[in-house]
């Protein structure tokens, strides 16, 4: 639970409570552009648990209408994307001095603008989005540059949108689309950013690429000189120089660092999933260098050697119960460490800096109950400051805090079609797996909280060797809630982000032990009086798909029905179908160790995949595919479809636009409007009830 902070670690445990944010926002300036109120959705016909005052599926899954609001170095500008001409999100630039209404710079006819970032008081970068309308899939996410006030716009990364301007392109020196922004070097004050160029998908030893790139010019600086190949990440310290490089190949990392002469050297070897080496995570000045290891369990942040790269001491940060997971806040042109973001059962800051030390405090202060994130850039220096104020019962709420004289301004995000009390509380909790280890899961009550068993969803995440939950406002989990449900989130075995452990018992249990963890998931919560084990379903998409496909199969007695949406169906096709996104490199040797080997682990392959046990499902389903998905093709739900039983429940449906997972609007009304009815025809108040 959020009021019970996890984290033992005095240095980074702090008190927060679970009131609502209960002001009523004020705009910042009536100037901002007014949008398009979203059509509701039409009313889903048939049973259902859905409450009177549940907001639509549009609701929850329509975009922002105003949103990222971004400050200039200095804090005098505010860069934010809005609504502008037909309903795309265009960039607005705000003078918070002058307080003048804001002036749209850019903006496309066919797309949204989804990240800007300043790169100097006067200038800025942005790239693009899918709109999801529906009405267009971006081919590259570009990148173009523009002045605060609209000219000197320059593309440099080529996509296949068209830019709403007067001006011309000259020389066309753009980069192709697998080149992106990889980073805003920290000295703000010149007209070069660093992209990074991506590896096609049959390129077996380029890696990845980076270059500086002249905003204003168009021409590129390379920064591969000597690189070794396979390269997968880079590090650069706090002037936005490159001196650490991570590759993988044969399924081995070999880390590399640059020289005082330039050269790069080999420096250790490592294990890419069980690293034994400390990571280097932070170059500041001096020579100073931190890094990531283990420490009784979990990872924490050491001062290494930066000759050895072993680790120095006691940990600098430590979060006992989670990994360290977030980065280190420096001082643009200094490299002075400020502060660090981390992340435990919530978000959350600790800034070194006395200055900012003192405005957390009175921002925390001003803005109770929630959890509430600074960003800036010349943090200590700014005019202002960007708040997001994090919860879980809502979506985030942006806020325009001035230095000089305390005063916090509502800026943007209030809700008013997403009320609060239409959302249910979101708490971690740990439970005891039927071997002993500790298995964390994030339960959302139902609206208006749990008042004895509720039907549940168990809700599995995708990865699946990532974290796959966070404590803040989520569409999927809140839009269950709002229909009656409690939805259970299990962080089961192989989840990272909770110590090497945990991580490392899913290895090979993909429908085994991993599966075992989402039943005793549902056996805790029935435990606690919160679930209705006699109305449970389980959902999830991509490895989260195969969880609930896995417990068709195996775990009938458990769910009454199983929701997939772009689902794997079988492990071996996972290695077998070669027009995937999924690199050689994972197919020959992270998935062989992580997943299952298809040489030697044949029959727990063919015993752990649904595609072959098919004729032995018997509860009803819901299977849901993009089209155009990569990463789990289309043919893992026609392949399933296809071997099930001709009597067994099918709700089927293609969406041809869409990938893995979806990014349209309207896919998501017609996919969330179908799971609503769904779940009310099997777990809902008019469902028949199983037996106990």
């Amino acid at each position: 639970m959020i009021g019970r902070h996890n984290g033992s670690d005095p240095t980074l445990a702090f008190a927060r409570m679970k009131n609502c944010l209960a002001a009523t926002l004020l705009a910042l300036s009536s100037a901002l552009v007014p949008v398009a109120s979203a059509q509701p959705a039409p009313a889903a016909s048939g049973a259902s648990a859905v409450r009177p005052s549940a907001p639509s599926a549009t609701a929850f899954f329509k975009r922002a209408a105003v949103r990222a609001p971004k400050l200039s170095p200095s804090g005098r500008y505010l860069a934010i994307q809005a609504a502008g001409k037909g309903d795309r999100m265009w960039l607005a630039v705000l003078d918070l001095q002058t307080m003048q209404p804001p002036k749209f710079i850019a903006g496309f006819n066919d797309a949204d603008i989804a990240n800007q970032h300043w790169i100097s008081e006067d200038r800025l970068v942005f790239d693009v989005s899918n709109s999801p309308d529906g009405t267009t899939r971006v081919n590259g996410q570009g990148l173009w540059a523009i002045n605060r006030d609209g000219t000197v716009m320059r593309q440099l990364i080529k996509s296949d949108q068209h830019f709403i301007t007067e001006a011309t392109l000259i020389a066309d020196r753009r980069l192709d689309i697998n080149w992106i922004l990889y980073r805003v070097p920290p000295s703000l004050d010149g007209n070069e950013v660093i992209v990074m160029r991506r590896p096609w998908l049959h390129e077996t030893s380029t890696g990845v690429q980076l270059a500086r790139l002249d905003t204003r010019t168009g021409q590129m600086r390379n920064l591969n000189e000597g690189i070794p190949d396979h390269s997968t990440s880079w590090l650069l310290d706090w002037r936005g120089e490159p001196r650490v490089i991570d590759t993988l190949k044969d399924g081995s990392s070999r880390v590399y660092r640059r020289d005082d002469a330039g050269r790069w050297q080999f420096w250790f070897e490592d294990d890419p999933q069980a690293r034994k080496h400390p990571a280097p995570i932070w170059l500041g000045p001096d020579n100073q260098m931190l890094g990531e290891q283990g420490f009784n369990g979990y990872g924490a942040v050491f001062r290494l050697d930066p000759e050895t790269g072993r680790a120095d001491g006691e940990p600098l940060i430590a979060t006992p119960g989670y990994d360290f997971t977030g980065r280190l806040i420096s001082e643009p042109g200094t490299g002075r460490l400020l502060g660090v973001r981390y992340e435990t059962d919530a978000p959350g800051t600790v800034w070194f800096e006395p200055t900012m030390k003192a405005h957390q405090a009175d921002i925390d202060a001003k803005l109770p109950g929630t959890v509430n994130l600074i960003e800036c850039l010349r943090c200590v220096q700014a005019s202002h400051l960007v708040v997001t104020s994090l919860s879980d019962v809502r979506p985030p709420l942006y806020f325009l805090y001035g230095t000089a004289d305390k005063r916090l301004q509502a800026l943007a995000g209030a809700r008013p079609d997403l009320p609060v009390a239409a959302m249910g509380q979101r708490d971690y909790h740990r439970f005891k797996a039927r071997d002993g280890l500790s298995v964390p899961v994030l339960v959302t009550q139902p609206a208006g909280g749990v008042k004895g068993p509720a039907p549940t969803v168990v809700l599995v995440h995708g990865g699946p060797y990532v974290r796959g939950t966070h404590w803040r406002w989520e569409p999927d989990a809140q839009f269950l809630a709002s229909r009656g449900y409690l939805v259970l989130e299990p962080e089961f075995r192989g989840s990272t982000g909770y110590g090497f452990r945990h991580f490392r018992a899913g290895w090979k249990q993909w429908g085994l032990a991993m599966q075992d963890d989402v039943a005793d998931t549902l056996a805790w919560a029935a435990k606690q009086g919160w679930a209705d084990p006699r109305r449970a379903c389980i959902a999830g998409a991509s490895y989260g798909g195969y969880a609930a496909m896995m417990a068709a199969v195996t775990q009938g007695d458990l769910f009454k029905c199983a929701v997939n949406w772009v689902g794997v169906t079988d492990i071996g096709l996972l290695s077998s179908i070669s027009w995937s996104d999924l690199s050689a490199e994972w197919k020959n040797y992270g998935m062989k160790r992580l997943v299952a080997d298809p040489d030697t682990d044949a029959e727990q392959i063919r015993k752990t995949s649904p595609l072959a046990r098919a004729t032995e499902i018997r509860i009803p389903l819901l299977m849901a595919y993009g089209a155009e998905d990569l990463r789990v093709p289309l043919k893992h739900g026609t392949a399933l479809k296809g071997a099930l039983r001709a009597d067994q429940p099918l709700e089927w449906v293609v969406y041809p636009e869409e990938g893995h997972g979806w990014f349209n609007l309207k896919t998501n009304e017609d996919f969330w409007g179908r799971v609503e009815r769904f779940l009310a025809q099997h777990i809902g108040p008019n469902a028949p009830n199983r037996k106990p």
